[in-house]
């Protein structure tokens, strides 16, 4: 909302409720100058606005909160809405068939260039590590330019299957650069840099569990990585919330890799509970959120905590999909006008910094041209392949990588499996186009230097 609706609906509240302005925002926001703030064109953030309404809606002989007032929460059926990204068919898939995660690891490589570390460590975050494959292209890349430097590397994924992926990917990493620390966790985007759950039953529930690896060789580690699977198995465990339909951890876990004979010079980095930093020099969110999920959802749950958890000089790269390519064509040759990229990037950095209110006064948002921030990725298939006829397998790796991007629900998918439309979309836009790519969007968040 703009300032001027705020004043509007505050002004008629007070006008009926014969109450002055400032008693007003002492009662409310306990602030007594919050009207003449916002009269000077000062922001509030969406927690005030909420706190606002609410005094409005409890108070005695106050009128309903006038409409609009309030950001509604978004809303999902609990029983159809299940995460889509959880969908393992459609992500594997996707995955061996699309150059995106590469794409996206040299595009997060660049970044390198422009970060300060500072000791005792070079500190990463990875919000929605996947099955690892960014974030290890990532670690080559930043080995190759700090070899010596130590390394804290945390990354937050709920899924099950995707940290068994990641771990997979570890061994190596710890052998080619021993001085690193890699901590994963099931916590929400406001937990998991600080690897602390905001709610005290979660806390009194956490699951801590420190793995010092034992050997020199990456075969050695993957030994012991292994021996995790039990454990994994009963503490990693997600359910599907009642309200908002998405996936929540049962309880929260943190899982702390370093190598044994390393210790020494990692124990300034290697994190305690209870006493964990954030301060991360680089923070990567890839597709965080899903695609029709509203520009506050994403704003207040997921980017601004995790802008919260840069250091001076850190920077966040987000990332998510932005149409106008031949995925989309061929998704609306079945639903015609569908767009699920409606939230660009500059509206959602405006949101962001309207979220953080005066923590944002310390940050600067670039949002940057279209031919520094949108990049391509391919579906990856031989020539032969997108010319003349057109298997049945190729196109049904061209339809899946269209679907999965543009996150079509499976109830939706099903209505059309009998018809063979989906496939004869996906064959007339190959032959168009040669072949199959999509657009994603790069945004920055950068905190200044002190």
């Amino acid at each position: 909302m703009r300032n001027d609706e705020i004043l509007s609906h505050i002004s008629d509240f007070c006008r009926h409720a014969d109450m002055a302005e400032s008693t007003f925002g002492r009662r409310a926001v306990n602030d007594g100058k919050l009207v003449h703030r916002l009269r000077e064109g000062k922001r509030i953030t969406i927690d005030t606005l909420d706190r606002i309404q609410a005094y409005i809606a409890a108070s005695t002989g106050a009128a309903p909160p006038p409409r609009g007032l309030k950001v509604p929460p978004e809303k999902r059926d609990p029983r159809s809405n299940f995460r889509f990204f959880e969908n393992r068919q459609k992500y594997l898939l996707f995955v061996h068939t699309c150059s995106e995660k590469r794409v996206i690891a040299e595009r997060v490589g660049l970044e390198l260039s422009s970060i300060h570390p500072r000791p005792p460590a070079l500190r990463v975050f990875d919000a929605g590590i996947g099955d690892g494959t960014v974030l290890a292209r990532v670690l080559r890349l930043m080995h190759g330019r700090f070899p010596h430097m130590p390394f804290y590397v945390a990354g937050k994924e709920l899924s099950l299957e995707d940290v068994r992926l990641t771990l997979e990917k570890l061994p190596d990493r710890l052998f080619e650069h021993p001085a690193t620390v890699f901590v994963l966790t099931n916590m929400y985007y406001a937990e998991a840099p600080w690897l602390t759950p905001r709610s005290p039953a979660a806390a009194s529930g956490m699951i801590w569990h420190e793995v010092p690896l034992r050997g020199a060789s990456s075969g050695e580690f993957e030994a012991q990585i292994a021996e995790l699977q039990p454990f994994l198995e009963q503490n990693w465990r997600a359910s599907v919330s009642p309200r908002s339909g998405m996936p929540i951890y049962e309880r929260p876990v943190a899982i702390v890799l370093y190598r044994e004979d390393h210790r020494f010079l990692l124990d300034q980095i290697i994190p305690r509970a209870g006493r964990t930093e954030a301060n991360f020099d680089l923070i990567i969110a890839s597709q965080p959120y899903r695609a029709k999920s509203s520009v506050n959802f994403r704003a207040k749950r997921i980017i601004a905590p995790l802008a919260r958890a840069l250091r001076a000089g850190g920077r966040l790269i987000g990332i998510h999909s932005h149409g106008q390519d031949p995925g989309l064509e061929m998704i609306q040759a079945i639903w015609p006008g569908e767009n699920p990229f409606a939230v660009s990037r500059h509206e959602l950095l405006r949101a962001v910094k309207y979220e953080l209110g005066s923590a944002g006064r310390e940050l600067n948002f670039n949002a940057y041209a279209d031919n520094r921030s949108v990049f391509r990725y391919d579906m990856e298939a031989l020539p032969n392949e997108v010319t003349g006829t057109i298997g049945t397998s190729t196109a049904f790796a061209a339809w899946n990588a269209a679907v999965y991007v543009a996150q079509v629900e499976d109830d939706r998918l099903t209505e059309m499996a009998q018809s063979g439309r989906p496939l004869d979309a996906a064959r007339e836009v190959l032959r168009k186009h040669n072949g199959l790519w999509f657009y994603d969007e790069s945004y920055i968040i950068s905190r200044r230097r002190d």
